[in-house]
């Protein structure tokens, strides 16, 4: 498809067997997939939402670089947690982010992630319009 810009990178190995792409971008709409805070396939800040926020917006925004967009681009995020107790400081983690951009945010409690070490997992929808 023409005006797709596609990263994969080191989200996973799921990548190839489950077919998806980290991120895509058609014309100035790009959308990443669920971002957590795996690195190599390990889930980094073991029992630390918070931590773990940090490292999935990080990930989640060097995606959207990779087809060339910021954090002023998100138009809206989605957050799924694990626990509701850690809402309020998985919330905290996504105001020092996107505190001044104000997408628009839906955050979730879920019953798990694919990964049980997981507690947190991020999607960005981006516009360069």
């Amino acid at each position: 498809m023409s005006g797709i810009g596609v990263r994969r990178g080191s989200v996973g190995p799921g990548q190839d067997w489950y077919g998806y792409s980290e991120v895509v971008r058609v014309g100035p709409l790009a959308v990443t997939a669920g971002c957590t805070a795996a690195v190599d396939g390990v889930v980094q800040a073991p029992d630390d939402a918070a931590g773990q926020a940090r490292i999935a917006f990080r990930a989640g925004l060097a995606a959207l670089a990779e087809v060339g967009l910021g954090p002023e681009h998100v138009i809206g995020t989605r957050v799924f947690v694990v626990d509701r107790a850690d809402a309020m400081a998985v919330g905290t983690v996504h105001g020092e982010v996107f505190g001044d951009v104000r997408p628009a945010a839906t955050m979730v409690v879920v019953a798990g992630l694919v990964d049980p070490a997981a507690l947190v997992e991020v999607e960005f929808t981006a516009w360069a319009g």
